[in-house]
């Protein structure tokens, strides 16, 4: 038992030295990015693998303090966690961060890393959203983060929807040309998490924030779904998001025009009672 206890201890100690080598990496891109403006965003693609490839090893330290002490350890989980947004802020500074904006609006990044290839495109994002799972996992279902996720995952959904090429890819989308199920893996992936993201700022105005720019930014998640399909020629699949995106926004315009009924009668009631003059 001690002997096993050890090796665990020691191997927490190698994870410790790997995550240092990481760091290494890490700083060295950075000096990259800032002396090699002509490669900088084929640097960043490095950095945010590089930081996935970091947040796996903080994974791999909860785990053992799980097996070891009976513990999730919160230090090694918001370093993770630190990785997640380091990661998506590599991809945001190539592609935006835009969420249903027109493919122009973020074409000359995507371009300008042009030789990353649609297989590495659609790894990476699945690497991502796989340590996603992972850090809200070894958090738990009751993590003071639960609802900060919902903000991360929307990011996620962005970029994995701008790193794909939206002016070349009808044409790609063909079973002949090669690399056809990355490209198709990619874009339903996209979709989804468009979807998923949308579902999960209403849930979150639902049942914790009751702020309506959580519903706000549902509707622009929805919207840029909306686009896609209407990009792909899904008519019926368009018609069904436009349903949802007036009955959402029904109740968005429902929601406030109470709030803002409730305000005014909060208002009138503070309001002093005006005493009369005596003459």
């Amino acid at each position: 038992m001690i002997r096993l206890s050890q090796n665990r201890f020691d191997r927490i100690k190698e994870y410790k030295t790997i995550i240092e080598a990481i760091n290494s990496i890490c700083k060295e891109l950075d000096t990259k990015i800032k002396s090699k403006p002509e490669e900088v965003n084929y640097e960043k693609l490095k950095l945010s693998n590089e930081n996935l490839n970091l947040l796996s090893y903080y994974i791999l330290m909860n785990s053992l303090s799980l097996s070891l002490l009976g513990i999730k350890n919160e230090g090694f989980l918001n370093e993770a966690r630190k990785c997640c947004y380091k990661s998506i802020i590599s991809l945001e500074e190539i592609v935006t961060p835009y969420v249903d904006s027109p493919f122009s609006d973020y074409e000359e990044g995507l371009l300008s890393v042009h030789r990353y290839s649609d297989e590495d495109r659609h790894e990476l994002v699945c690497k991502l959203g796989y340590s996603i799972d992972s850090v809200k996992q070894g958090f738990g279902e009751n993590s003071k983060w639960r609802w900060s996720f919902v903000e991360l995952e929307g990011r996620f959904a962005a970029v994995t929807k701008n790193l794909i090429n939206m002016k070349t890819f009808i044409a790609q989308l063909d079973p002949r040309v090669e690399g056809y199920s990355k490209r198709l893996a990619h874009l339903n992936l996209a979709q989804r998490l468009l979807q998923q993201t949308a579902d999960r700022y209403r849930e979150k105005y639902e049942l914790s924030s009751l702020n309506l720019e959580d519903m706000r930014k549902a509707l622009i998640f929805l919207s840029a779904l909306k686009r896609i399909h209407v990009l792909l020629g899904e008519v019926e699949k368009a018609e069904v998001i436009k349903k949802k995106i007036d009955v959402w926004k029904t109740k968005l315009e429902s929601d406030q025009l109470r709030l803002e009924q409730a305000s005014r009668k909060a208002k009138v009631s503070r309001a002093p009672e005006k005493k009369g003059i005596s003459r």
